[in-house]
């Protein structure tokens, strides 16, 4: 299974990074060893002080598809999810600072948190779905697929052109604004048009 990540597909996170709209799909990968086990806490890790919830729609692949086309990309995904990509920022800031890749703190153990799907049929409109994040039980991310920079098909026919997708494969659509600091003992949970996708607990 590859995990396929997107990067500043939401206007609002963008300016709340201070970081700069991009021309193309940021695009990055997190390995599978980074999903966090169903039922497990998610255990900050040792090597960071400051690991942000991003809270992002996920698509899973049905598939094999190669330069797949924008109008047939529909085609090439049936279920829709919800996900969070925890990301080490602290980490995160200082790699991007000195021009490095972002992979210790994107895919380090358990920064992949995949909640549950559900079947595309089920949305009157898979570019109008409202999700977010409770934490503690307060609202702190909200976001609709309608402000995405790029649409999911977009997204599936500019990814296929660099890798194969295969059944299984999941794409992280890009997370919107109110990404935050988590701490001990928090609880996250996400809903998508109002169902819940996942409860996890901070250690």
């Amino acid at each position: 299974m590859k995990i396929i990540c997107i990067g500043r597909n939401y206007t609002d996170h963008i300016n709340e990074l201070s970081n700069e709209e991009p021309i193309e799909p940021v695009v990055f990968m997190k390995p599978d060893t980074s999903v966090l086990n169903l039922g497990s806490p998610f255990v900050i890790p040792e090597f960071t002080n400051e690991v942000h919830h991003e809270l992002e729609v996920v698509i899973k692949i049905n598939k094999v598809g190669k330069y797949i086309q924008s109008k047939f990309a529909s085609k090439y995904y049936s279920q829709i999810g919800l996900g969070i990509d925890f990301t080490a920022r602290d980490l995160q800031a200082n790699l991007k600072q000195n021009g490095l890749p972002w992979e210790i703190a994107k895919g380090f153990d358990g920064a992949t948190v995949l909640g549950s799907f559900l079947e595309k049929s089920q949305f009157k409109d898979v570019q109008n779905i409202a999700f977010e994040l409770l934490k503690n039980g307060n609202v702190v991310q909200t976001g609709n697929t309608k402000y995405m920079l790029w649409k999911i098909d977009e997204l599936i026919a500019y990814v296929s052109q660099y890798f194969t997708l295969k059944v299984g494969d999941v794409i992280f659509t890009g997370t919107p604004a109110g990404v935050a600091k988590v701490n001990p003992e928090d609880v996250l949970e996400g809903f998508l048009e109002g169902q819940k996708m996942f409860s996890i607990k901070v250690m």
